[in-house]
C-alpha cells in the first residue's frame, strides 16, 4: 500500500490497542482488504502514549489486556506503560503495519454516501491541512474519552499558589522532589500515582470525597511464568489467559450474589498488608464491590508507602483551595506545594467525529448497538468499547474478528454495504436496558450520549466475555438481521425479509 493512497477498503481510526488489534486481525484474516490506520497523535500507543503521569500501568493482567493472538512475555502481568508501549510497537512491526499508519491524522467527519458505498471522511493534519479520504467501512478504535479535555470538576483553585496538574496533561519537567503532594481522586489513576510520587515526594495525600474498593495481587503471574518455562510460549499464554478471564467471571459474579463475602475478603488483603488493627473505614466505600470497577494495587504499593508514612489517604469534602494546600469542610488543612486532579475522565462517542448519513448528522445515542460493534440502521460502521467489567482487549479482540468475517461474507456474497437493519416494529417492540448500572461518575455523567441497549441480544453491548466470545465466533455472520446488499439496492425488500423472520 501506498501512504498516498486515499481509498481504502478499511479505514481504522486509532493506533491504539483497538486499532493494531484490528489491523492485526486484518492482516491474518481479511488479507485481500486494505486498510489505512489514522492517528490523531504524533506516535501510536492511544492511552499508553498519551499518559505519562509517574507509575502508569495497566490494572488489568497482561494475559486478558494483551491481544489473543500476540503471548505477553514479560515476568510481570502487571505492566508499566513503557512495557505496554514496547508489546505494541513489536507487533507493529512484526506483523508489517507500521507501513499502514498515518500519523498526525485527526478525523473531523466522516460522511456515508450510499451512491458509492463509500464514508467520506474529512482529516485535519498536524500542519492544520484539510485532506480527504475515503473507505468502504469505518472502524472506531478512538477509544472512549475525550483526549482534548479531562473531565473538570469546577473546583476554585484561585487561592492555591502552588502548582495544579491533571494526569491526562503531565509536564514531562516535573520535580516534585520533598514537596508535599495532594491526589484528588481515589481512582485507578489515583492509586497508580501516589505511592510511585511517594518515592521523591515529602509526603503524598490521596484526598477521597467517598472511598474505593481496592483489591490486592502481586504484580507477577507465578502460574504464568512457571508455565512459560515448561510450555511452548503460545500454549502457555493461552492456559494463563483462559485461568485469567475465568477467574475475573468468577470474581465478577460472586461480588453481584454474595457482595458481602467478597468485601470481607477484600477487607482480610489489606488487613494483612496493614496490620489486623487498622481501621478500614479509607476502604469501605458506600456501595458494593464491582457498582464501581475495584482498583487494582499490585504487589501492595500504595499499603506499604503508607506504611512507610510517605503517603495518606484522607476521606473529606473541599472547602477551598487555600495558598499552602487544600482547606476541608470539617477545617482540617492538607499541606500542599502540588495539586494532582485524578477527578476522573470525560467520555466521547466516536471519538467525537461528526458522522452523518448523506449529509443527515447520526447521532449514535438514537441507535442500539448491534453485537457490541455495529449500531442500529448504520452500514459499514464498528466501534470498541471494551467491557466495564474486565479487559478492554477482550472485546477489541472478538469485535475485530467479527468484522473480518462481516468483510470476507461481503466478498464472498459480492456486495458492499452491510447493516444491521432494526425496522420500527421491531424497534417498537424493545425492552430497554441500563448496562451503565455502574455507579461511577464517568458513566453517570456520560449516559446521555451513549448507544441504546435492549435487554436481548443482539441490540445490546453485552457484559459476558466467554458467552460473546463464543456467539461473536460461531453465530452465522448472515443471520437475518445484517443485512448484505449491493450499494444503491432498494432495501426494502430486505426490511419485508426481517420482519418475516422476526
Amino acid at each position: 500500500m501506498k501512504n498516498t493512497a486515499t481509498d481504502f477498503d478499511v479505514l481504522i481510526v486509532g493506533a491504539g490497542i483497538s486499532g493494531i488489534g484490528m489491523a492485526a486481525h486484518m492482516k491474518e484474516k481479511a488479507p485481500d482488504h486494505s486498510f489505512v490506520i489514522v492517528e490523531r497523535r504524533e506516535s501510536l500507543g492511544g492511552t499508553w502514549d498519551l499518559f505519562r503521569y509517574p507509575g502508569i500501568r495497566s490494572d488489568s493482567d497482561m494475559h486478558t489486556l494483551g491481544f489473543d493472538f500476540e503471548p505477553w512475555r514479560h515476568e510481570k502481568s502487571i505492566a508499566d506503560g513503557p512495557s505496554i508501549l514496547e508489546y505494541l510497537e513489536r507487533i507493529v512491526d512484526e506483523r508489517k503495519i507500521r507501513d499502514h499508519i498515518r500519523l498526525e491524522h485527526k478525523v473531523l467527519a466522516a460522511d456515508w454516501r450510499e451512491s458509492d458505498a463509500r464514508w467520506h471522511v474529512t482529516l485535519e493534519t498536524g500542519e492544520g491541512e484539510r485532506k480527504h479520504l475515503t473507505a468502504n467501512w469505518l472502524y472506531l478504535g478512538s477509544g472512549y474519552y475525550d483526549y482534548d479535555e479531562p473531565y473538570d470538576p469546577g473546583f476554585d483553585l484561585g487561592g492555591f499558589e502552588g502548582q495544579v496538574l491533571h494526569p491526562q496533561f503531565w509536564p514531562d519537567d516535573l520535580d516534585y522532589s520533598n514537596k508535599e503532594v495532594v491526589v484528588v481522586g481515589s481512582g485507578a489513576t489515583a492509586v497508580t500515582i501516589v505511592p510511585s510520587m511517594a518515592d521523591k515526594a515529602a509526603k503524598v495525600t490521596m484526598l477521597q470525597r467517598t472511598p474505593t474498593w481496592m483489591f490486592s495481587r502481586p504484580a507477577k503471574d507465578a502460574l504464568a511464568n512457571f508455565l512459560r518455562k515448561i510450555l511452548p510460549e503460545k500454549l502457555a499464554y493461552r492456559l494463563t489467559r483462559w485461568k485469567n478471564i475465568t477467574m475475573q467471571d468468577f470474581a465478577f459474579k460472586m461480588a453481584r450474589n454474595k457482595p458481602e463475602k467478597v468485601k470481607e475478603g477484600l477487607h482480610k488483603r489489606i488487613r494483612k498488608s496493614m496490620g489486623e488493627d487498622y481501621d478500614l473505614a479509607p476502604f469501605t466505600p458506600p456501595y458494593n464491590p464491582w457498582d464501581q470497577r475495584l482498583c487494582l494495587v499490585p504487589d501492595d504499593d500504595l499499603f506499604q508507602a503508607m506504611k512507610n508514612g510517605k503517603a495518606e489517604v484522607v476521606t473529606g469534602h473541599i472547602k477551598a483551595f487555600e495558598k499552602g494546600g487544600v482547606r476541608l469542610k470539617d477545617d482540617r488543612f492538607l499541606p500542599a506545594d502540588i495539586v494532582v486532579t485524578a477527578t476522573g475522565l470525560k467520555l466521547a462517542v466516536a471519538g467525537k467525529i461528526a458522522l452523518s448519513k448523506e449529509g443527515q448528522p447520526i447521532d449514535l445515542a438514537q441507535h442500539f448497538y448491534y453485537k457490541g460493534c455495529m449500531f442500529s440502521n448504520v452500514p459499514n460502521l464498528a466501534v470498541v468499547f471494551g467491557y466495564l467489567n474486565a479487559s478492554w482487549t477482550l472485546r477489541a479482540d472478538i469485535n475485530s474478528d467479527f468484522i473480518c468475517r462481516v468483510l470476507n461474507e461481503t466478498r464472498k456474497q459480492g456486495v458492499d454495504v452491510a447493516e444491521p437493519i432494526l425496522t420500527p416494529q421491531a424497534e417498537a417492540a424493545i425492552e430497554e436496558d441500563d448496562i451503565f448500572d455502574f455507579s461511577s461518575g464517568y458513566i453517570q455523567r456520560s449516559k446521555h450520549i451513549m448507544p441504546r441497549n435492549a435487554v436481548a441480544y443482539p441490540w445490546r453491548l453485552n457484559q459476558e466475555y466467554v458467552l460473546d466470545r463464543k456467539r461473536m465466533k460461531q453465530d452465522p455472520v448472515d443471520d437475518g438481521l445484517l443485512q448484505f446488499r449491493r450499494h444503491g439496492a432498494n432495501a426494502k425488500f430486505a426490511d419485508q425479509q426481517l420482519e418475516a423472520a422476526e
